[in-house]
């Protein structure tokens, strides 16, 4: 390798240093604990929260591949809540195209809107511990986006 290509690779480097990365399927790579903290909560459960949160749920990311649902909150939120995860600093996160719905790979649950992603973590709380403190069934499942 001579030294005018090393140079060049490392100007393209800075250039795109501080980006988020594109997937080959158009979504976008994004680290968490910067603009929100990513709560990670499982399909079985996430699904009856977006019913009870309505109007007052964020964005929320789908990946059907691992059966998860990701809410976005502040980042920093003291999280404790059964069966979910909170990737902040020093995670990563998935991020699908603009207004995918639909398809088999990773899409929105609940658009986000133009400016805000986050959901109240205390009302995401709730939902969750209502969400698994009650049985569940069939009726609990939600198959449509929410838009």
């Amino acid at each position: 390798m001579n030294r005018t290509s090393g140079a060049v690779r490392k100007e393209r480097y800075m250039q795109l240093a501080g980006q988020p990365l594109r997937t080959s399927a158009g979504c976008t790579l994004r680290d968490a604990g910067v603009d929100w903290d990513a709560v990670r909560v499982p399909r079985r459960i996430g699904m009856r929260a977006v019913m009870i949160l309505g109007p007052r749920c964020g964005a929320v990311v789908e990946d059907p591949l691992t059966c998860v649902l990701y809410w976005f909150v502040t980042p920093g939120t003291a999280w404790d809540v059964a069966d979910t995860n909170v990737l902040g600093v020093g995670a990563t996160v998935t991020i699908p195209p603009p207004r995918v719905t639909q398809g088999g790979g990773l899409r929105w649950r609940v658009c986000p809107g133009d400016s805000d992603w986050l959901t109240d973590a205390h009302a995401l709380r709730a939902a969750l511990e209502d969400c698994q403190a009650a049985p569940q069934g069939r009726a609990a499942l939600v198959e449509e986006p929410v838009r």
